[in-house]
């Protein structure tokens, strides 16, 4: 009769060694047993099993699986190949090698997210990155480890300020003069524009606040079509300076700050819960980042690109 007691794994891997070496006494050096310990072994998976797994011919001859021991053998080979891959997952899981699933949107995607997957690679060469871009207007993790947004998560998440950037007004050369520009007199100028989400959701509210009406007349959820569009002439353009990514020095635009100045437009970290090994490591690698971003990047007249002097969480 079938004893519904847990299989031991270890009898199973035993019976493999048997039918893989073909005797008990190379099995048994194989896995570091006696060959008693090891036929101990057998016999209990048999009481386990409630029937014979081997025929034990007398003389030189090797054992035999029984049709009961083949069918053990099949199912319990299965069974040992999932247990040998969950114990290299997480083996890989503590050694940092494992898969992380990061939400990114396009600023992030295109200058935070490149240092910090040239040295997860360099670190983890096995480890599986899946990104997910996605232009939303309120955060959902998920099944996500982390995610990047330009705002604070809910109650439920931990937010943790990464860089803080101003908004630019992006001209042709020539159309202003140099030096900032004044925020009413934007009003009924052609603008391009991105989705009315997010950040640029913050930037219409402040121009509202001040009375302001742009003309807008594109819109575009492409950083790099919106400066673009303001390249071949059609209208100005408010971004932040990360997301425009257009230098001082460029030939066509001029960068232009505003006054009064906009809110400035926050990039997050948003995590919730315990975070394997390479998630924090990539949180500690976006925070290097940001700050080396931060360092490097030439800045503009009056332009200010701040790291917070406190990671602010919730």
């Amino acid at each position: 009769m079938y004893d519904h007691q847990v299989i031991d794994f270890r009898h199973l891997a035993a019976l493999q060694a048997i039918a893989e070496e073909g005797t008990f006494g190379r099995a048994a050096a194989r896995l570091g047993y006696t060959q008693s310990t090891l036929s101990q072994q057998i016999r209990a998976l048999e009481r386990k099993v409630g029937g014979v797994l081997f025929d034990r011919p007398r003389g030189p001859k090797p054992p035999q699986l029984t049709p009961l021991g083949r069918l053990v053998l099949s199912e319990g080979g299965q069974l040992l190949a999932r247990y040998d891959g969950l114990v290299s997952s997480i083996e890989r899981f503590k050694a940092g090698d494992g898969r992380v699933d990061i939400g990114t949107f396009q600023t992030v995607t295109n200058v935070l997210l490149p240092p910090v997957m040239r040295q997860l690679r360099k670190e983890h060469p096995h480890c599986d990155i899946r990104l997910y871009e996605e232009e939303t207007a309120r955060p959902a993790l998920g099944e996500l480890d982390l995610m990047f947004f330009d705002g604070p998560g809910g109650d439920d998440v931990d937010s943790r300020l990464l860089l803080e950037d101003d908004h630019v007004l992006i001209a042709r050369r020539g159309d202003l003069p140099a030096g900032p520009v004044r925020l009413q007199s934007l009003d009924a100028v052609p603008m391009v524009a991105l989705p009315a989400i997010c950040d640029q959701a913050r930037v219409e509210a402040a121009f509202a606040a001040a009375h302001v009406v742009p003309r807008i007349v594109f819109r575009t959820a492409d950083n790099q079509a919106v400066v673009s569009t303001v390249r071949a002439g059609l209208g100005w353009a408010v971004m932040p300076v990360l997301a425009c990514d257009v230098r001082p020095d460029d030939s066509e635009l001029s960068l232009h700050p505003l006054t009064p100045r906009l809110p400035r437009r926050p990039i997050y970290v948003l995590t919730a819960g315990a975070l394997s090994p390479l998630a924090t490591r990539v949180v500690e690698l976006a925070r290097r980042a940001a700050a080396d971003l931060v360092a490097s990047r030439p800045r503009g007249p009056g332009e200010r690109v701040l790291i917070p002097r406190a990671s602010a969480r919730r």
